[in-house]
């Protein structure tokens, strides 16, 4: 039995899997909230427990760089040693970084799981992967003659780059707050919900006061401003959701650029589903494109929209049965 799971900052997604089976059917799969239990090793007894089942094989995508087979979780008051892990559960225990687990599950998804953006002119080269939600991760999948290797990266941390006033106001404005600025603080959950009280400071659109007082009282902002972006009862969040995209496709196509993503790059994460009518109608390929001497090269490249939200999962198992 193979246990794989996608540990992120807000949930777990963990299933239990035949050896040999298919990385996509689980016989036992539970989403757990993270912060409920002090530990993952507190939390994958709970789910053992539960399943009166122990694996052979454990395989967890883990949102933050991994060492050594060791991880703090950059989202999460955790410090997770795969090895102690391992002796715990009695099962060799590998950690990968989450988005890596993702660019492995790419590899298992069919047409109806992507949303194209862009279709691009695709070919068998570098594939990389951009994800936002609770924070940003970023990925690069070689090809290599076996197959393909998924290379793990904190590219999400690098240096916030703006490219038109606004965009420089707003790094002004999140310095201020941060000191340092990286893509990570506008392309998340809580970079939303910093976009938005940034707008707010510049007095940009219409606010509704019902939505400033549920934005005020919301234990996750940025799903407010979602909402009311999406149902069009705000200006002020349709704008920030404007902005997010426009950023979001813009650091798409620098990592497009670093990886020469030929191949195709693919958007996952948790905020890009629910919020693809931004990304349709070539705003996001726009900001993608938008690279001056290199836009014939961007406009080459496929854009897709990952929709099956366990992709990270399948990638765990996946890379499971393939490293036994």
């Amino acid at each position: 039995m193979i246990l794989a799971g996608d540990i992120g900052g807000t949930k777990a997604d963990l299933a239990l899997f035949e050896r040999g089976g298919d990385p996509r059917h689980p016989r036992l799969g539970r989403r757990i909230p993270t912060r409920e239990h002090a530990s993952l090793g507190a939390l994958l007894e709970a789910f053992l427990d539960e399943a009166h089942e122990r694996p052979e094989r454990a395989v967890f995508g883990i949102a933050g760089p991994v060492k050594n087979n060791r991880c703090e979780a950059t989202n999460l008051p955790w410090l997770v040693d795969g090895n102690a892990l391992g002796e715990h559960l009695g099962t060799r225990v590998t950690l990968i970084n989450d988005l890596a687990t993702t660019a492995w599950g790419v590899s298992q998804l069919a047409p109806e799981d992507l949303e194209i953006l862009h279709p691009g002119e695709p070919t068998d080269a570098t594939r990389a992967l951009i994800a936002a939600g609770t924070g940003l991760g970023e990925s690069i999948m070689a090809r290599t003659e076996d197959g393909w290797i998924a290379v793990p990266s904190e590219g999400g941390h690098a240096d916030f780059a703006p490219r038109n006033p606004l965009e420089d106001e707003l790094l002004q404005w999140l310095r201020a707050k941060y000191s340092h600025v990286s893509y990570e603080r506008v392309l998340s959950g809580p970079g939303i919900a910093d976009l938005y009280r940034f707008m707010t400071d510049l007095d940009r659109g219409q606010e509704p006061p019902e939505v400033a007082q549920r934005f005020a009282g919301a234990p996750d902002p940025a799903v407010v401003v979602t909402e009311t972006a999406l149902d069009g009862s705000c200006e002020r969040s349709r704008r920030v959701l404007e902005t997010f995209t426009d950023i979001y496709g813009s650091e798409a196509g620098n990592l497009a650029l670093k990886a020469l993503a030929q191949g195709g790059v693919y958007v996952g994460g948790g905020i890009a589903p629910r919020i693809l009518p931004f990304l349709r109608g070539g705003r996001f390929a726009r900001g993608f494109q938008d690279k001056g001497r290199l836009t014939p090269v961007l406009e080459q490249i496929p854009l897709a929209v990952i929709l099956d939200p366990r992709t990270s999962l399948w990638g765990a198992a996946a890379f499971a049965m393939t490293h036994p």
